[in-house]
Parts: C-alpha cells; structure tokens; sequence
C-alpha cells in the first residue's frame, strides 16, 4: 500500500508561492532525492502546468536541473485536471472521478506517492487519503499568496523536525 505523502515549499506565514522564493542548491538538491526516492506523483493541474517547465531542457541549466529534470521525467504522474485534453510523457490525465483513482494508486502501489497541489491535497485530505504533510518553511515573510492549507484545518500532529539546508527547516506532520 502506497503511502500518500504532500511537500510543499512554504513561507513562514504559509503561503505558497513558486516566485516568491526559491530553494537555494543544497536544498534543491534534497527535492532531487525527494523526487527520485518516490514511486509516483498526483498533482492538481495548477501544479502540474507549473512542473512542465522540466519537460524541455534549457540551455542555462546546471547539472542538478539537468538531474532534476531526468528524475522528474522517469517518475509516473498522475494529473487530476478536467480543463487540460492532454498532459505530457509519462503522465496520465485523470479528468473523472479522482477520489476512485487516488484510492487505486493507494492499494496498488508501493512506497511513496507524492501529492503536489493546494487543492488536491485539501480535497485528498478531507476523505482521509493523505498520510503526511512535509511543509518546507522557508524565513520569507509574504503577506499574500495561495495558502498551503486551502480549506478546513485538518487535525495533525507533528511527527518531525529537520532542518534540511537553506535556513530551511521540514515539519512533517500526521493525521491525528
């Protein structure tokens, strides 16, 4: 049985934002190992469109993006999205019924399966399907954004603290 697991990067005030900041090279290299070490990925289309930036290799890329990219590509992707007609290699496109589909990949996978959007974790969440929550706290202030919590506060308990590189520090937590 699959273990659904959400990370996210997150500012101190928990916001989500993909230009708001960015992991410096050592912790870009942890999601490296993050994104290789996992069986799979469900994302919320917002997300997904966002992560087709590594389907094309561009010139200014370092050896990490390059490596980053590679392990991005290899891993089965699962895209909750109703607007999108095609997602990209590797990916399959879920416009139906998602809470069926992640229940599959759930029983039918080993190890981790990571679940990257706002809105699809908070819906995944809601009928008890995510496992952990690994928030990423960076030391950026922001005052606006997507929240990472969208909805209804689950109920959690922390379960770890690292700090990971960057003056970033994970807070894994689990349903309680």
């Amino acid at each position: 049985m699959a273990k659904f697991v959400v990370s996210m990067n997150v500012s101190l005030d928990g916001y989500v934002d993909h230009e708001g900041f960015a992991p410096g090279p050592e912790l870009f290299r942890h999601w490296i190992d993050q994104v290789r070490g996992a069986t799979a990925s469900l994302y919320g289309r917002r997300i997904y469109e966002i992560m087709r930036y590594w389907e094309t290799p561009q010139p200014e890329w370092t050896d990490d993006h390059r490596a980053f990219a590679a392990a991005w590509l290899a891993q089965p992707k699962w895209v909750a999205a109703t607007t999108l007609a095609s997602v990209g290699p590797n990916a399959t496109l879920v416009a139906g019924d998602v809470e069926a589909v992640a229940r599959r990949l759930k029983a039918d996978l080993d190890g981790e399966v990571a679940v990257s959007g706002t809105v699809l974790a908070q819906s995944l969440g809601e009928i008890g399907l995510i496992d952990e929550y690994r928030l990423y706290y960076h030391p950026v202030v922001l005052g606006r954004g997507k929240p990472f919590f969208a909805g209804p506060l689950p109920r959690l308990r922390l379960v770890a603290s690292e700090p990971i590189a960057d003056e970033v520090i994970r807070l894994t937590y689990a349903p309680a």
